[in-house]
């Protein structure tokens, strides 16, 4: 880095795939179908949650929330990603590089935060049936969906300030395609094992905590669902937190692999297939899980198009 007062005006070239001669085109039009099929479906939810009266409960707030959020979260990597295969430009500036990470780690920790909070969510409506209304009021609801959001923003806003106020190397190349803190770490010049020791504190917080809350509530939700006399009681109870829990494995398990393997026991170009598959996956499947194995979701579908199409047959 040149100085600070300079650092606007530093570029950071995003490599992507760019080994991969014959890959760019292919790799264009997948990503390209993903990413409208994500909007669509997540958009889907969003507009489904609000219009039909019956999935105006706590877990479709919560759901509509996860949803509007993956739709940001991808709106944050694709575009940048879908221009940087096809153009021989590639470059991000300092200000964008910053800004890319500061949403994509914000989402990513608001994103778990509201998991957990899906998790309690079931936790209170299966053990504590009685008193569930009381706790999970609206107005409970948004205070913690806000905590959720202002909480991970303001951590992160520290984290991103932190890294890009560092001095780095001469060289600018960010072996990814896009912004990711590890390979932007790799950029840094001098000593970074206090903004390791900060981030790994924040991963405590929002990746480690709402996990060990979702694994708790889980285990008191199984407890209570053995103790259930019928089978079909506990068939039915069970299935009511089978979308959300499809979705958690699918998410913890993609970000495992993703982050949390050692760099000896992969290749640069397939830790960079995972991310593109933590990116992508669990947006792309959060939709399908909650339309195709969620009874409500889908009668709520099915009401709102019966109601769409009446309205277009009416003279």
């Amino acid at each position: 880095m040149k100085g600070r007062n300079q650092s606007t005006a530093i570029e950071f070239i995003l490599l992507g795939f760019s080994g991969l001669s014959n890959l760019p085109v292919l790799l264009f039009v997948f990503v390209l179908v993903m990413y409208m099929i994500i909007l669509l479906g997540n958009a889907l939810i969003v507009l489904i949650t609000f219009a039909d009266p019956a999935l105006h409960t706590p877990m479709y707030f919560f759901l509509r929330n996860l949803s509007f959020l993956e739709i940001c979260y991808t709106s944050v990597t694709i575009p940048e990603m879908l221009d940087n295969l096809l153009t021989r430009e590639k470059t991000i500036s300092f200000s964008s590089c910053a800004a890319q990470m500061y949403f994509l780690i914000s989402l990513g920790g608001t994103e778990c935060c509201l998991l957990a909070l899906m998790a309690y969510d079931r936790y209170v409506a299966i053990c504590r049936p009685l008193v569930y209304t009381a706790i999970m009021n609206k107005g409970v609801c948004m205070q913690l969906v806000g905590i959720a959001w202002l909480s991970s923003s303001l951590v992160t806003l520290t984290h991103v300030t932190w890294v890009f106020n560092l001095p780095f190397c001469p060289s600018n190349e960010i072996d990814h395609f896009f912004c990711d803190a590890p390979p932007v770490l790799e950029l840094v010049c001098g000593n970074t094992y206090m903004i390791e020791i900060e981030a790994l504190t924040s991963t405590v917080l929002f990746v480690v905590i709402p996990f060990a809350l979702i694994l708790w509530s889980y285990i008191c939700i199984l407890a209570t669902i053995l103790k259930m006399p019928s089978a079909e009681g506990r068939r039915k109870t069970f299935s009511t937190c089978s979308s959300h829990l499809t979705v958690v494995v699918l998410l913890f398990s993609t970000a495992g692999l993703t982050y949390f393997q050692p760099k000896s026991s992969s290749s640069p170009t397939a830790s960079k297939f995972l991310s593109l598959c933590y990116t992508i996956l669990t947006p792309l499947l959060n939709p399908v899980v909650y339309s195709l194995r969620n009874n409500e979701v889908k009668g709520a579908l099915r009401r709102t198009f019966g109601r769409i199409l009446s309205s277009w047959g009416q003279p």
